[in-house]
């Protein structure tokens, strides 16, 4: 047996159904091994960043450990954007390279490229293996420490020669499953004891609270204190319980500032958030100040970075809040009623939401078309001014319906990440929301979902430039570069080139729901492009604020 089916077979019975990538020189050892294991499909995209991106949300939705493979070089270097994207959100995905020769390194090999210390500061496990004998024990400790712990992306580059290399017939062991990280039940009752004696405050919810939602509501019923979300964590709340006043942080809505800032007196519960510049507007130091702070989180590394916390507990999020739960019950509390007392705030929360419906802009664009759309639909949103209006003003009417990745802020992980969600959950419809600047970047993938059959449909804001850079340099400098604006390009025109359904909006008229039934209809992706160019400020929040500070 070869290394490089080894390593095939190992995964396939880890689970391993997809691997993101594209085939070349240096990893058609792998490639050529997947013709006769059809239990593994090749998913060829084109480009490896966004097969990075594929693979990420992949693991995101599946629970899973996924994989991505790029050649030496370049093919590399493309896939570390990927990787880091990868480390900021916790999911565990491995990234295989090639590599040359070992008796070639050092000599100007073709694509040559030492990839491990690349990299390293990226991944949790970065090596590079030079004996075929240590390939299989590596892949499996790499793939043992993505799922370990605080779970992230690992990488391993294997050389050419290495991956062809005869290693006979190996044992093939089976990834061991994720070991939960369980809390100190002492910190716990500490923690359930300190919130009860505060007369109030209120929960800040961020995306580790993904896969414990049902448990953080009744907590918050529990102790009946209102919830903001980071912008992260946009989608895990329903739009519609009387205790979420909205989300904080960029693109933050009004009333959820003003909890933080003059409300919520004595108290502050995190849950799964590091508390990064998106999640606290910039920083904001009235987020505890004056406040008893309660952070929960399985990365220890996120306590007292900023702000200074009084009770961390670390464990798995879910396992805190059940024991939380249940510590607050035998202190005497039971989940009411009284929280329908907060319906008055969290509709000033969402005032927003209310369009004029006349005006063409990005606002009522997102919201016309969302009203169209099934009410399970999972939004990957990408980088750009209409970001912005997605965290301010698009509903969440189902749980976990938004993949919104401002934490890294990579321009193009939308249209990859929904590739990866569809191919996860097959059943739950998926839409990106994506712009003109980020289609240039990774559009062609939306041939990647042609030939995997996907039906995904693709709303592509096409403003002629970008957005989010035009609108931060004209609020921040009060002026723009002529080179933020882009030749105007008809992207339904090039969707019919490749002979995928397109339409392009030019008006609110336009927007109709035979239209939108025809797209989701489409035996594969289709593409729903708005032609519009938005001069009103994105609701950005202080985030030009806080850029402008530093040019004083």
């Amino acid at each position: 047996m070869k290394a490089a089916r080894a390593v095939l077979e190992f995964l396939k019975g880890s689970g391993v159904k997809h691997i993101f990538g594209i085939p070349a020189g240096s990893v058609n050892a792998f490639f050529d091994t997947l013709y006769d294991m059809p239990e593994i499909e090749p998913v060829v995209t084109k480009h490896e960043g966004a097969a990075s991106y594929m693979a990420a949300a992949y693991a995101k939705y599946t629970g899973q450990m996924s994989v991505s493979i790029g050649c030496s070089g370049p093919g590399g270097t493309n896939l570390v954007t990927g990787a880091a994207n990868a480390m900021r959100e916790h999911l565990p995905v491995l990234f295989l390279t090639g590599a040359v020769p070992v008796n070639t390194m050092g000599l100007n090999a073709s694509q040559e490229l030492d990839a491990a210390p690349v990299f390293r500061t990226v991944t949790k496990y970065s090596v590079i293996v030079k004996e075929a004998k240590d390939l299989l024990p590596e892949i499996i400790k790499a793939s043992q420490i993505a799922i370990s712990g605080v779970p992230g992306p690992v990488h391993i580059a294997i050389p050419i020669d290495v991956q062809h290399a005869e290693v006979g017939n190996p044992d093939i062991p089976v990834l061991q499953e994720r070991k939960p990280m369980i809390p100190n039940p002492e910190t716990i009752q500490a923690a359930a004891k300190a919130l009860m004696q505060r007369k109030d405050g209120c929960i800040l919810v961020g995306q580790g609270v993904r896969g414990a939602v049902d448990s953080l509501i009744e907590l918050a019923e529990m102790l009946n204190w209102p919830i903001v979300t980071t912008p992260q964590a946009k989608g895990y709340i329903p739009e519609n319980h009387p205790l979420l006043i909205g989300v904080f942080g960029f693109a933050g809505h009004e009333a959820a500032s003003n909890l933080i800032n003059e409300g919520a007196g004595q108290a502050l519960l995190v849950v799964g958030s590091s508390l990064g510049e998106t999640a606290t507007n910039n920083y904001n130091q009235n987020l505890t100040k004056d406040r008893f702070t309660v952070q929960l989180d399985f990365d220890q590394t996120v306590f007292n970075r900023k702000y200074e916390i009084d009770i961390p507990v670390l464990g798995d999020i879910h396992l805190s809040l059940l024991m939380m739960i249940e510590d607050l019950r035998v202190l005497g509390l039971s989940r009411g009623t009284a929280h329908l007392a907060f319906e008055e705030n969290a509709m000033e929360g969402n005032e927003s939401l209310v369009q004029d419906v006349e005006e063409y802009n990005t606002k009522n664009v997102l919201l016309n078309i969302q009203k169209l759309l099934p009410s399970n639909t999972r939004y990957t949103v990408d980088i750009g001014e209409f970001m912005a209006y997605v965290i301010h003003h698009m509903k969440v009417l189902d749980y976990d319906s938004y993949n919104i990745n401002v934490h890294f802020g990579a321009m193009g992980v939308g249209i990859g990440s929904a590739i990866g969600s569809k191919l996860a959950e097959p059943e739950r419809p998926v839409v990106c929301i994506t712009g003109d600047g980020c289609f240039f970047m990774h559009g062609m993938e939306i041939l990647t979902a042609k030939e995997q059959g996907l039906p995904i449909l693709f709303v592509v804001m096409n403003n002629a430039r970008l957005g989010m850079v035009y609108h931060g340099h004209s609020l921040q400098f009060k002026r723009t570069h002529p080179s933020f604006e882009q030749e105007s390009v008809n992207i339904a025109e090039m969707a019919a080139a490749m002979r995928i359904p397109s339409f392009r909006v030019n008006g609110m008229d336009e927007i109709s729901s035979d239209i939108i039934a025809s797209l989701l209809n489409a035996d594969g992706p289709a593409i729903l492009e708005v032609a519009l160019r938005d001069n009103n400020n994105p609701p950005m929040g202080d985030r030009v604020k806080f850029l402008s500070s530093f040019g004083k």
